[in-house]
C-alpha cells in the first residue's frame, strides 16, 4: 500500500514538472518571437496627377544674333548692353572706304561698257549700209564677189561685237549692284525690336564678315518681353510630352513664387545626337515651354519645370513606399532552390555534352535560355495588416504623382496597407510574417534584430 502510494506521488510530481517546463519552454519561445513595427495607412481614392520634372534655362522667344556680312573696322556702335532698340535703329556702322572705291571702280567699269556699246552699234549701222550697198552693186554685177563676201563678213563682225558689248554692259551693271549691295552691308539697322542682351565688339575692332565664313558676333538682340523655359527631358520621359500640356515653373532667382507656361515645342532630335561623346552621356531632347507671366527675366536664369502628362480622378492610390518587390513563389519549393537547380542542370547538361557542341553558339544561347526562363521575375506586392500578420497581395500600378500610386487590380477601398518603415517594407516582410502597429519615428528607427 505504501509503495503504490509512493509510485503515485512520483506519477504525479513529474507530470507537474513536465507542465512547468513545458510552460517555461513556451515562455522562453514566446519571449524571443520578433514582431517586425510597421506603420500602416488605409487604401483610398484619390486625384493623382502625373507629373514630369526637368531642368533648364530662361531663354527669350525670339533672339537674333548680329554678325556683319561684310569685313572691316567698326566707327559707329550708338548701343550699350541693356539698351532698348526698335526696328530699322542704326546698330552698327563699317568703315565704308574700301566699299566706296570699289563702287566707284565698278562705275567707271560701267560706263566703258556701256561708251563700247555705243561705238559696237555705230560699227554695226556702218557695216550694215556697206552690206547692203555690195549687196545692190553684186546683183548688178558691178562688184566682183570676194568684195561682197567681205562686206558681209564686216557686218556679221559688227553683229557680233554688239551682242559682246551688250553682255559685257550686263556683267559690268552686275559688279556695280554688288558693289553697291556690300557697301550698304556697312551700316547695319536693328531687324526687330528689342533689347541688347549681350554686346562683344567695341568701336575700332576689326570684324570678320559672314560672306566667305562664320564671321564675328558683335551683338544680340532678344524681345525679352516674350520668354520661355528651354529644359532637358530623359528619353523614358520625352514620350509622355506633347505640345499644349500645362507646366509650372520655378525660377530660382524668384523664390516662393511659382510661373504657369504651356509646352510650345519638342525637339525631334537629342542633344547628343551629332556629338562625338554621345554614348558617354544621358539622352536628353530639349522641350520649350512659353511663359505666361510677364517678370523682369533675363536670359541664361536657372529653371525648374514640372510638366503635367496625365491625371486620374477618384481612383484607388497608396503611398509610394508601400509598393515593392519580391519574387514568386513557386509550386513545391522556393525561388532560391529552383534557382540553384536549374544553375546545377545546366552545369550537368554542360558537362555531359561534347566539347564542340558546347562551344557552338547555339548551345550557349540554349543553355542561356534555360537559366532565364528558370528564374521568374519579381512581381509588385504590397503587404497588407490582417491582425497582427502581414499579408502579401500582388497589384498593378497606373500612374503616380510625388507621394502615391494608382493602383488598378490587387486591392479594395479601405483595406489597411503597410507603408513603412523602410527596411521592413523593401526587405524583411514576407507572407504571414506577425507585425505590430507602431509611430512613424518607430518605425524609422526600429531595428528588428535588435530584441534577438
Amino acid at each position: 500500500m505504501a509503495t503504490s502510494k509512493k509510485v503515485r506521488k512520483i506519477l504525479v510530481f513529474t507530470v507537474l514538472g513536465l507542465v512547468v517546463a513545458g510552460l517555461g519552454v513556451a515562455a522562453v519561445l514566446r519571449k524571443h518571437e520578433v514582431f517586425i513595427t510597421v506603420q500602416t495607412e488605409k487604401v483610398a481614392r484619390r486625384t493623382l496627377l502625373e507629373t514630369v520634372k526637368a531642368n533648364g534655362r530662361i531663354q527669350p522667344v525670339v533672339k537674333v544674333n548680329i554678325s556683319p556680312e561684310v569685313s572691316g573696322e567698326i566707327i559707329e556702335l550708338p548701343l550699350k548692353e541693356g539698351q532698348q532698340v526698335h526696328k530699322g535703329d542704326l546698330i552698327l556702322k563699317i568703315k565704308p572706304d574700301f566699299y566706296q572705291a570699289s563702287v566707284n571702280q565698278a562705275e567707271a567699269a560701267f560706263q566703258s561698257s556701256v561708251a563700247g556699246k555705243a561705238s559696237a552699234m555705230a560699227s554695226l549701222r556702218r557695216t550694215q549700209a556697206e552690206f547692203k550697198r555690195n549687196e545692190g552693186l553684186s546683183k548688178q554685177k558691178l562688184v566682183s564677189d570676194s568684195v561682197f563676201d567681205q562686206a558681209k563678213a564686216d557686218f556679221e563682225v559688227a553683229q557680233a561685237q554688239l551682242t559682246s558689248a551688250e553682255h559685257q554692259v550686263e556683267m559690268s551693271q552686275a559688279s556695280l549692284d554688288s558693289a553697291r549691295e556690300s557697301l550698304s552691308k556697312t551700316t547695319i539697322v536693328s531687324p526687330i525690336t528689342g533689347t541688347v542682351s549681350k554686346l562683344n565688339s567695341e568701336v575700332g575692332e576689326r570684324v570678320v564678315g559672314t560672306a566667305t565664313m562664320a564671321g564675328t558676333e558683335v551683338m544680340t538682340i532678344a524681345d525679352l518681353n516674350e520668354m520661355e523655359a528651354r529644359v532637358d527631358i530623359g528619353e523614358m520621359d520625352v514620350i509622355e510630352i506633347a505640345p499644349g500640356q500645362c507646366a509650372h515653373l520655378e525660377v530660382d532667382a524668384f523664390k516662393d513664387r511659382k510661373f504657369t507656361g504651356i509646352v510650345t515645342e519638342i525637339a525631334n532630335s537629342s542633344k547628343t545626337a551629332n556629338a562625338v561623346d554621345a554614348g558617354q552621356d544621358a539622352t536628353k531632347f530639349q522641350v520649350r515651354i512659353r511663359i505666361k507671366e510677364k517678370e523682369a527675366f533675363r536670359p541664361g536664369m536657372s529653371v525648374t519645370a514640372e510638366i503635367e502628362t496625365k491625371s486620374r480622378t477618384n481612383v484607388l492610390a497608396v503611398p509610394i513606399q508601400c509598393v515593392t518587390a519580391r519574387p514568386p513563389k513557386l509550386k513545391g519549393t522556393n525561388l532560391v532552390s529552383a534557382a540553384g537547380a536549374a544553375t546545377n542542370h545546366a552545369a550537368a547538361a554542360s558537362n555531359a555534352a561534347p566539347a564542340s557542341a558546347a562551344t557552338t553558339p547555339e548551345a550557349a544561347e540554349t543553355v542561356g535560355d534555360k537559366k532565364a526562363s528558370a528564374v521568374p521575375k519579381a512581381i509588385e506586392v504590397v503587404f497588407l495588416l490582417e491582425g497582427n500578420v502581414a499579408r502579401m497581395v500582388p497589384v498593378k500600378r497606373g500612374v503616380s504623382d510625388e507621394n502615391y500610386w494608382e493602383i488598378t487590380e490587387g486591392l479594395k477601398e479601405g483595406q489597411e496597407v503597410i507603408i513603412g518603415g523602410y527596411k521592413a517594407v523593401s526587405r524583411e516582410l514576407e507572407d504571414g510574417k506577425k507585425v505590430v502597429k507602431g509611430s512613424a519615428a518607430l518605425v524609422m528607427d526600429k531595428d528588428p534584430d535588435a530584441s534577438k
